[in-house]
């Protein structure tokens, strides 16, 4: 048995208005109960340090720098990555991301038992729209605000085994869980914001949002034999409701543990990395059973191609 005991650090909403000192204070929160729960590991949503940006439209420049972070750890987060070093838990935390040449990410790190940075994410698959939509009940201007990563899907050993990172879009593509699943993953950590509406499709309420959501979690654990920890930042912010919803899943693809609100809640479980051995070894042992010959459109195309239309 290989045993890692991850706490998965649900957030309830961060206000526009909300200091960087007071949503660490919260992370620390977290932290402190899932260490008197026995941690190894926990892990925090998308963006768990702001708001959900890319929801307002602005060109002021200095609010826009104020939701990224130029360093990790910096001055607000310093507190968070001292307390992780005192009680030896790895972490999982995503932030807006400005490097020192100006170019701006959607970003999550993994941390060590001993605070150190051993992994870092850019999201990749990035929704919504690059410029203001009238048409839109409120924005989604990821396209905006970051561009998208420019670091694959790598897999790092900590904890005695191998963990990948994605970070909310990322999980509703195949893809992402696949490449990962190529380097032997074994727990896929993940955050999400998620709007509990569609601004293209009102009709579209929080129910079928989480439905959509776990589906593709429990089938990228399934059809990859890996654990996969996804966590919600939730509630409603500045009149915004996002969905909770954060779960584990094992290997199998079941749900082993729920959030039951939309505010701060940690999910604690043991989850046994020795788990992943079965399905890699029978039905999804990639080298025996995959056929790249025949998967050659998935990374020669991107748009569909429709078949030709058959002669009159």
């Amino acid at each position: 048995m290989r045993i890692v005991t991850v706490a998965a650090a649900q957030l309830g909403p961060i206000q526009r208005a909300e200091p960087r000192e007071a949503v660490v204070a919260r992370l620390m929160a977290l932290m402190e109960e899932a260490h008197a729960r026995g941690a190894d590991l926990i892990v925090y949503p998308e963006l768990a340090l702001t708001t959900f940006f890319p929801r307002y439209y602005t060109t002021d420049a200095a609010e826009i720098d104020g939701w990224y972070e130029t360093e990790m750890p910096g001055p607000a987060t310093r507190p968070l990555f001292d307390l992780a070093r005192r009680y030896r838990i790895a972490m999982y935390l995503g932030y807006a991301e400005r490097t020192p040449e100006g170019r701006r990410f959607n970003t999550a790190i993994l941390t060590d038992r001993e605070g150190a940075i051993v992994g870092k994410y850019r999201k990749v698959h990035l929704p919504g729209h690059g410029a203001y939509d009238p048409e839109r009940s409120f924005q989604h201007l990821e396209k905006y605000y970051f561009e998208p990563g420019d670091l694959g899907f790598p897999v790092w050993r900590n904890l005695g085994g191998i963990m990948g990172m994605c970070i909310c879009n990322d999980r509703r593509w195949p893809e992402t869980f696949r490449v990962m699943g190529l380097q032997g993953v074994e727990m896929v950590l993940l955050g999400y914001n998620t709007p509990s509406t569609n601004s293209q499709k009102p009709e579209e309420g929080p129910e079928k949002r989480l439905f959509h959501s776990n589906l593709v979690l429990q089938a990228g654990a399934y059809q990859n034999s890996t654990w996969v920890v996804a966590v919600a930042k939730a509630g409603l912010e500045d009149g915004h409701p996002l969905i909770g919803g954060s779960v584990i899943v094992n290997p199998d693809g079941e749900v082993v543990a729920s959030a039951q609100t939309e505010a701060d809640e940690l999910l604690v479980h043991a989850c046994d990395l020795d788990d992943t051995v079965f399905g890699k070894q029978t039905i999804f042992d990639f080298a025996r059973h995959r056929r790249v010959e025949h998967y050659g459109r998935i990374t020669a195309q991107t748009g569909v191609v429709l078949p030709t239309e058959p002669k009159a």
